[in-house]
């Protein structure tokens, strides 16, 4: 079906080239919260439990701004809703100057958490803003395209941390400058796109609940119009599937380096950059996955990968060595799909509720707020490889969804 839609008009490629970026630039963010994990444990003496803290920062972001990003964008457009999320983004990063001048973690908290309000206002419309660009039968190809520059960014940001924040550390150091200048200079790059896109010409989106019923199928109409947004069952299930995607993410990605430096035994420099490598094995996941979705059902696939997270969970909890390492870089392979499979999945048939119902599954990222001080605690009380025991819940509730609770309900 989908190789007969377009995957997307002339009229939009400025446009999708632009919104495309946005992925790469929150992408660079939440990676290198990771970074500041680790760095944060050093230059502030906190232990993991307390380190994770930076994730719920960020993360908790998500379930404060989900909604109010959403009827930013409802009222006032796609382009304001960029504008917006990119500003605050900005901000956020700023802050960083004087937390660190201060060396407030509580400050630092701030800083993160107004940068996640920039990077949940940015996803909750670049989604449905990407997803409207084209044929909404190829909507899940172009949010998985988009997503593949999520995955360069998520490269970028541990080799940009692990260059600026690790390679100098110094036992005992409490030193923040470094951390100061890295997030001053974002912040100003921040800024410059966000003055650049507000000088892009937006062409009007399809309105797809002005069409012919001949053209429903291609399009995102409501089967059911007169049903309520939680009534949806399938955009109900990936809300919760997205909640648990993003915890497995966060808890996995914030304690990397600690796995790589006490089960491996690299240096946490070596581990930063070997971050990088974790996140290269994303990308290719989403180029084989953005491919295998023209020939397999994307819930299919979805599943697919969900089972084979399960099973490398399992091997990084024994702590083999160089073989639970290969088996952590996997476990990123198989999250590539996820996240934006998930959420094109939640968004099918909504109709009129199409942004009310990105709000919501933006939203369900408030799983990575939580998670990683469940796999911090475990670590710090049963060890870092046996916290990766923890994400197997998660990942069956994907697979559920995948398999059976996906599909929309007339």
């Amino acid at each position: 079906m989908q190789k007969n839609a377009a995957f997307t008009d002339k009229k939009f490629l400025i446009t999708l080239v632009f919104v495309t970026s946005l992925f790469m630039f929150w992408g660079i963010a939440i990676t290198m919260a990771d970074v500041l994990n680790k760095h944060f444990q050093h230059t502030m003496s906190l232990s993991k439990t307390q380190s994770a803290f930076v994730q719920f920062a960020v993360f908790g972001a998500y379930a404060v701004m989900g909604i109010p990003a959403g009827l930013f964008m409802k009222r006032f457009g796609y382009k304001s809703g960029v504008l917006l999320g990119l500003s605050l983004f900005a901000l956020g990063a700023f802050l960083f100057i004087p937390a660190a001048n201060i060396s407030s973690f509580a400050f630092f908290g701030i800083a993160l958490f107004i940068v996640g309000c920039g990077l949940s206002t940015l996803e909750t419309v670049a989604h449905p803003f990407v997803a409207s660009l084209g044929d909404q039968r190829t909507s899940d190809l172009r949010i998985n395209f988009a997503q593949m520059f999520n995955a360069v960014g998520a490269i970028i940001g541990p080799l940009i941390g692990g260059y600026f924040l690790l390679s100098n550390n110094v036992a005992g150091s409490t030193d923040l400058t470094s951390v100061k200048i890295l997030y001053a200079v974002i912040g100003l790059v921040i800024l410059l796109v966000a003055v650049s896109f507000s000088f892009v010409k937006v062409p009007a989106t399809t309105d797809p609940h002005a069409v012919s019923a001949a053209d429903a199928d291609a399009l995102n109409v409501d089967v059911a119009p007169d049903k309520k947004l939680f009534d949806h069952q399938h955009f109900v299930w990936a809300v919760a599937a997205q909640f648990f995607n993003v915890a497995a993410q966060a808890g996995t990605w914030a304690f990397f380096i600690n796995y790589v430096h006490e089960t491996v035994g690299f240096s946490d420099e070596k581990a930063s950059y070997f971050m990088g490598v974790f996140m290269g094995m994303m990308l290719t996941g989403r180029i084989l996955g953005t491919f295998l979705m023209r020939f397999i059902a994307p819930n299919k696939l979805l599943a697919t990968f969900a089972l084979g997270n399960i099973l490398m969970c399992i091997v990084v909890a024994q702590s083999l060595g160089m073989v639970s390492f290969i088996a952590l870089l996997m476990i990123n392979f198989f999250f590539s799909i996820m996240f934006p499979t998930i959420f094109s999945l939640g968004l099918k048939n909504m109709g009129t509720r199409t942004q009310q119902a990105a709000s919501f599954l933006s939203m369900g990222v408030v799983g990575g707020a939580f998670f990683p001080f469940v796999m911090g605690y475990a670590a710090d009380q049963f060890g870092i490889a046996h916290a990766y025991y923890a994400p197997i819940i998660c990942y069956i509730v994907i697979f559920l969804f995948a398999y059976k609770f996906y599909k929309v309900k007339h």
